[in-house]
């Protein structure tokens, strides 16, 4: 049994490069993997000594090196209309992260004047870093500062505990972190989430950036198929230096011309995010200066409403005028399509920005017993 030792030695059987590599020091086929997964997700008590039907030199190496899953779910706490969940994940060193599951009825709605087909579907928020050096002042994660790296299996793991509370079809790296600043981890999981046992399409992942350059550019090539989202919510690099830190480093002018490249190299829309901060983004002004940015790109733009974050709130949101005048601009005068995000969660700091692991997030949750579409309307 596996109960008896030191939890930091082992590793996730979902760290697909360190199992496979172990595997094969062990002459045991690396094709062999989609198999144990697809065991540890249907049995969710097993050990990994009691998959069946493995090479007999595979399970001294599982039991002594892996575990079915490294992390467990803390908390979970639903938002009053149940459309979300917050999951307060607890990894084997102690640290927390969050993932959100957010529910949609994409029957909602029309498509070409049409009533859209579909029903429930369920969107899972990623965690890819414990805190996040990027240092957004909008947002909560940011002022938790950078502790750690995820390991791809950690991140993994994230899937497998929200697919037990209800089927993910959507995956979106938007949770806490950085995800180009953890590249090689993020990577390894979307090719896992990619892969079976789960066979997520890559046109159901979103992985979200606040314009790491160096990694926008080798993103195509590692993860074709998949949704960008760009965390811009600025049109000028003077602002966006105020409210993000990090865009210092990662001038507009080169990211823009980024993201040129990678849109020719891709021929996919880009999805670009912009928050809406009352007296600091959202002017008129503001608006041209973005579709003048973005008129020769294929984008949609997502307004986000700002999320009060307590005590380290400094902004305000932008009133339903404000963000109706922005949106209109955008579409009337540039014919780039806008969209105004529904915010979710907001009533248990799930919705977006909200993200942080304290003292009172884990007070404030619920213990259990055991553990988007991106809608364009």
């Amino acid at each position: 049994m596996q109960s008896g030792k030191n939890t930091m030695s082992f590793r996730s059987i979902f760290d697909a490069g360190e199992l496979k590599s172990e595997l094969e020091k062990s002459g045991v086929k690396p094709s062999f993997i989609p198999y144990i997964w697809k065991q540890v997700i249907q049995n969710p008590g097993a050990q990994l000594d009691q998959i069946p039907s493995l090479p007999s030199a595979a399970y001294p190496l599982l039991t002594s090196k892996f575990k079915t899953l490294t992390s467990c779910v803390h908390s979970a706490m639903d938002s009053s209309d149940q459309l979300t969940t917050k999951l307060l994940i607890k990894l084997q060193n102690g640290a927390l992260v969050e993932a959100v599951i957010m529910r949609y009825d994409t029957r909602l709605g029309k498509y070409n004047g049409k009533p859209r087909p579909g029903g429930m579907r369920s969107t899972l928020c990623v965690s890819s870093q414990v805190g996040c050096k990027m240092g957004c002042t909008f947002c909560a994660t940011g002022s938790m500062g950078f502790k750690s790296n995820l390991t791809s299996g950690e991140i993994v793991e994230q899937l497998v505990h929200a697919s037990r509370i209800s089927p993910i079809r959507n995956v979106v790296f938007m949770g806490m972190g950085e995800p180009l600043n953890n590249y090689g981890a993020l990577v390894e999981a979307i090719h896992v989430m990619t892969g079976p046992p789960f066979h997520l399409s890559p046109k159901k992942i979103t992985v979200s950036t606040v314009g790491i350059i160096h990694a926008i550019k080798k993103l195509h090539i590692d993860l074709p198929g998949l949704n960008l989202a760009v965390s811009l919510h600025a049109p000028v690099q003077e602002i966006r230096c105020q409210i993000m830190p990090a865009a210092r480093a990662f001038p507009l002018v080169k990211l823009m011309d980024t993201l040129q490249e990678y849109q020719k190299n891709t021929q996919q829309k880009i999805f670009i995010e912009y928050i809406m901060l009352d007296g600091v983004n959202d002017e008129e002004q503001n608006a041209h200066q973005l579709g003048k940015l973005l008129e020769t790109f294929q984008v949609v733009v997502n307004l986000i409403p700002f999320n009060p974050i307590g005590d380290l709130s400094k902004f305000s949101t932008s009133n339903e005028e404000k963000v109706s005048s922005f949106q209109k601009i955008l579409r009337g005068t540039y014919g780039i399509r806008t969209t105004v995000r529904k915010e979710m969660g907001q009533d248990i700091s799930g919705a977006c920005g909200q993200l942080v692991v304290n003292k009172r997030s884990i007070e404030n949750t619920v213990l259990l017993t055991d553990i988007e579409d991106l809608q364009v309307r």
